[in-house]
């Protein structure tokens, strides 16, 4: 699988976080940073808007690095992705992005 795909599925590589960072782009890590403070109703700052990619060696974002419930349970389990996982399918933590994103779903059935 390549490696920029999430534990969840979702590409990397579309990820203005990740963007921001490889291009060191102080305006879109503000833009962010607002964005995601405004979806989880939670302070996110420019100055945590930094990943590489939530499976590449690197930065990660505070969230991706440590709170994601879907990246932990994917490593606890020495997962690449939740593709890996019989349980995905009926999952209620990766339900959280593959019921709303057709992409990253068909991603984590790419093997």
């Amino acid at each position: 699988m390549k490696k920029l795909i999430a534990y969840c599925g979702l590409d990397c590589e579309k990820c203005d976080a990740r963007a921001a960072t490889l291009n060191n782009d102080n305006a879109l890590r503000e833009k962010v940073a607002k964005l995601w403070s405004e979806m989880n109703g939670v302070e996110i700052t420019a100055e945590m808007i930094n990943c590489e990619g939530c499976r590449a060696d690197g930065v990660k974002t505070p969230f991706c690095d440590s709170l994601c419930p879907i990246r932990q349970c994917a490593l606890g389990k020495a997962y690449e992705t939740c593709g890996n996982c019989s349980e995905m399918d009926n999952c209620r933590t990766v339900g959280m992005v593959i019921s709303n994103n057709a992409e990253a779903a068909a991603n984590l059935k790419k093997k």
